[in-house]
């Protein structure tokens, strides 16, 4: 069993960047000004079953973005932080309001904003196209980009180091 697997089996609160993690990390900018972001639907699923499994989840960004809190809606994910420069407060925050040891916890970045949550979670997880910083301190590094299933992959990896897997991908019709 790898490191990454001892770890993930105590996640019990799984948080994500969104740029370059939920998303590839383009904006794309409308006529008006208006920002539009693309969400791939696999991550949205595994959002899901991870959520189903008993583990919360939770989006924790820098970035104050309409089209993120839309997502978090659509997916019913309650935890939403969005428009943060000091992540590392927000994420000590929720966790003490929820009774979580820094163990239980995993993040999942892209770029050096991430770093001192990625430091002090239990599980730290870059997505593929992270810049090296993040990836050198990770735990665990996808196969899969950010914005192209990272987060689906990621997901499954914690719900099988948990043995909810099977029971989790039977619970769902609908995709996210």
């Amino acid at each position: 069993m790898t490191d990454a697997t001892t770890r993930a089996r105590a996640v019990r609160l799984a948080l994500f960047d969104v740029d370059g993690v939920l998303t590839d990390g383009r904006l794309y900018y409308g006529p008006s000004g208006e920002v539009m972001k693309a969400f791939h639907i696999l991550d949205g699923h595994g959002l899901k079953m991870l959520a189903q499994s008993g583990v919360a989840t939770g989006l924790l960004s820098g970035r104050r973005s309409a089209c993120a809190a839309a997502r978090a809606r659509e997916l019913g994910i309650v935890h939403v932080i969005l428009g943060v420069e000091d992540k590392l407060a927000h994420f000590e925050r929720l966790r003490g309001q929820l009774g979580l040891d820094a163990s239980q916890c995993a993040f999942v970045g892209d770029d050096l904003p991430d770093t001192p949550v990625l430091e002090r979670c239990g599980l730290a997880v870059a997505v593929a196209n992270a810049v090296p910083e993040v990836k050198a301190i990770a735990h665990l590094v996808t196969s899969a980009a950010g914005g192209a299933g990272a987060v689906r992959e990621f997901c499954e990896f914690v719900m099988r180091a948990q043995g909810t897997f099977e029971g989790a991908s039977g619970r769902l019709g609908a995709r996210g």
